[in-house]
Formats: C-alpha cells, sequence, structure tokens
C-alpha cells in the first residue's frame, strides 16, 4: 500500500484543523478535525467546487438545528426528525455530497443546548467551518499530482499490454481463459483511466498560452483514449471469434496477421512521437506487407464471394463471413484512430512547437 497524497493531505488538513481552533481557544476543536475530512479534494478546481458546496451543506444543517431546540427542544427524537428534514432539504438542492457534514453539524449543535444557545450554536457552527477552511488551504498550498504524467503512462501502459495480447492472440498462441481475465481487467483500468482524463481536465491554467497548449493536449489524450478502446474493441473480437479465424484460409489469416502488425507499429510509433522520442516530420512505413482499408475490405469482399458460389451449407457459412466482417470492420476502426491520432500530435508538433512534459515511468 502506498502513501497517497490525498491519504497525506487529509492528514495534514486534520492536523491544521485541530492547531488552529486550539489556537482560537474553541471548545470542542475535534469537530474542525471531523469536518476537515469531508472538504479534501484531488484538484483545487474540485477544491473550490467542494468548499462551496461544504459551506452550503453546513449552513443549512445550522439553521434547521437552531429552529428545531428553540421550536421543539433537543429530545432524541427530534434530533432524528430534524436530520430528516436535513437531507431532504439537501437532495432538493442537489447538493448529496454536503449530506454528512450538514448531519454533523445539526448533532453538534442540538446534542447539548446552554442557556447562551444561540452563542453556543455559532461557536460549533464556526468550528465546523474552520476544519472545511483547513482541507481548502492545504489543497491549496500542497500542489495535486500531475495527472497527465499518470495519464500518459497509463495509457501507454494499457496500450502495450493490449498490443502484446492482439499480437499472440492473432498467432493463436494465447492462453484462451488467460486473455478472458486480462481482458477484464483491462476493462476496469480503461474506466480508471478515463476518470484520470477528467482529473486531468479539471486542472486549471491561469495563462492564456498554457490554456490554448491544455485545450490542444485535451484533444490529443481524448483521441488517445478512444484509439486504445479501438484496440480493445479489436482484441475482444479476435478473442471471441479465435475459432472462427482459424477456419479461413491461411493466406486470409497471414494478411489480417500482417495488417494487424502494421497497425501495432504504427500505433507504438505514434505513441513514441508523442513524447519526442520519434520526429514529427517522420511518417511511418512498414514494408511491402501495409494494406490500405479500401484493400482490406474488397480482400474481405472477395473472399466472401468465392465462398458464397462455392458453398453448400448456407447458414453455417454466412454466419462465419459475418464473424469475419466483424473483425475486418474493427481493424479497419482502429486503423482510422491511430491515423487520425497521428495527425493530431504531428499537427500540434509541428505548428505549435509543443514540448512533451510527460515523465515516463520506468
Amino acid at each position: 500500500m502506498t502513501l497517497g497524497a490525498r491519504i497525506l493531505k487529509t492528514g495534514i488538513a486534520i492536523v491544521l484543523a485541530l492547531l488552529l481552533a486550539q489556537l482560537l481557544h474553541a471548545p470542542t476543536p475535534v469537530f474542525a478535525g471531523i469536518s476537515a475530512i469531508f472538504a479534501i479534494q484531488p484538484t483545487i478546481y474540485r477544491s473550490y467546487l467542494s468548499i462551496i458546496e461544504q459551506i452550503q451543506g453546513n449552513i443549512i444543517g445550522a439553521i434547521i438545528a437552531v429552529i428545531f431546540v428553540l421550536s421543539f427542544g433537543n429530545n432524541v427524537f427530534i434530533i432524528g426528525l430534524a436530520a430528516i428534514i436535513v437531507i431532504t432539504i439537501n437532495l432538493k438542492l442537489k447538493l448529496e455530497k454536503t449530506i454528512t457534514l450538514s448531519i454533523v453539524t445539526l448533532i453538534a449543535i442540538m446534542e447539548s443546548p446552554t442557556d447562551d444557545f444561540i452563542t453556543f450554536s455559532i461557536i460549533r457552527f464556526s468550528t465546523i467551518m474552520l476544519g472545511i477552511l483547513s482541507s481548502f488551504v492545504v489543497n491549496l498550498v500542497f500542489l495535486p499530482p500531475k495527472y497527465e504524467n499518470k495519464l500518459y503512462n497509463n495509457i501507454s501502459d494499457i496500450s502495450e499490454e493490449i498490443t502484446k495480447w492482439i499480437r499472440l492472440n492473432i498467432r493463436h498462441a494465447s492462453e484462451h481463459h488467460l486473455l478472458k481475465n486480462d481482458i477484464d481487467k483491462m476493462s476496469d483500468r480503461i474506466i480508471k483511466i478515463e476518470q484520470l482524463f477528467l482529473l486531468y481536465k479539471e486542472e486549471r491554467n491561469y495563462f492564456k498560452k498554457t490554456t490554448l497548449l491544455k485545450a490542444r493536449k485535451l484533444v490529443i489524450y481524448r483521441q488517445m483514449i478512444n484509439t486504445v478502446k479501438k484496440s480493445f474493441y479489436t482484441l475482444k473480437k479476435l478473442h471471441r471469434f479465435e475459432n472462427e479465424l482459424l477456419t479461413l484460409p491461411d493466406e486470409f489469416q497471414n494478411i489480417i496477421q500482417q495488417q494487424l502488425d502494421c497497425l501495432i507499429h504504427h500505433h507504438e510509433h505514434v505513441m513514441l512521437k508523442f513524447i519526442g522520442k520519434v520526429k514529427p516530420t517522420v511518417t511511418f512505413e512498414e514494408g511491402n506487407i501495409s494494406l490500405d482499408r479500401r484493400e482490406l475490405f474488397l480482400l474481405l469482399l472477395n473472399h466472401y464471394n468465392k465462398e458464397i458460389c462455392k458453398q453448400q451449407n448456407g447458414a453455417e457459412e454466412e454466419l462465419l463471413q459475418y464473424h469475419a466482417m466483424q473483425i475486418i470492420s474493427a481493424i479497419i476502426e482502429y486503423d482510422e484512430y491511430v491515423e487520425h491520432l497521428d495527425t493530431l500530435i504531428t499537427t500540434i508538433q509541428i505548428h505549435h512547437k509543443h514540448e512533451p512534459e510527460v515523465t515516463i515511468a520506468e
């Protein structure tokens, strides 16, 4: 288990909240420490949104607590009813994330009213606010992780894993059950990559130059992720129709293998181009084995027409051709996405003098 940035920031925020509460002689500093937990966020932008929501939730809990104590007292059943009201208001205002803090504020104020109840409520409310503000300060001071590094490295890692399995599968050298297990794991990893992309997208820039560069890079990373998805989709089709692929003529299987080898090399070439290991002016060439998409499609149609002419049991053969068509379609789509990614990266590096800012994980 690694000590993540959010874990570290949570600990620091709790310490800061407790210290400030003690310095200000707050009667119950523990509430500052509790509220500090709820406002820690992975990015500064999310922290800003969170503090706005947490303040609103805290105010709702405090107001309902004061109204109910002054009107009905602080019987345990009254506290429960007040909690229901607070949850309902938060849901109506679409502040679901602040429900927990609102309830904490409500209970903190209602659990022990004194003769000077209004002053007591203000102190409790302020103590909880102190914890929220402490977390916001920690989020501002401690810079969030560099999500671009994590995003690129995760995309690069899963791209390598997918292409490794494609190479093995197209040569019928992969274990079916092992690949099936890895496909499930890779699907989860792609979801996490999309979440990382959202975190990277939320990182704010304060200068026009960096904002424009960030916008261009967002387009590229989005295309990178879409290209990974297409390669993953191709792998799933190859895995699903592995037996059907074996029934195709050897010549046709070899052509599909050559096309995929070329496509994978092109994908690897493009990823290296993005980090500056390949010159942007260098175009990808793979000898004489590369087929364009039109030729690959016509090859499938010619094969299909030949089989139609000589087939006897039509339904079974038609199903086989339909499966082969799905494989070819996946390869063609994958190729289109790689080509578009290549165009985007080449454009940003030549016309906008983009310098890569990622650190490659060892």
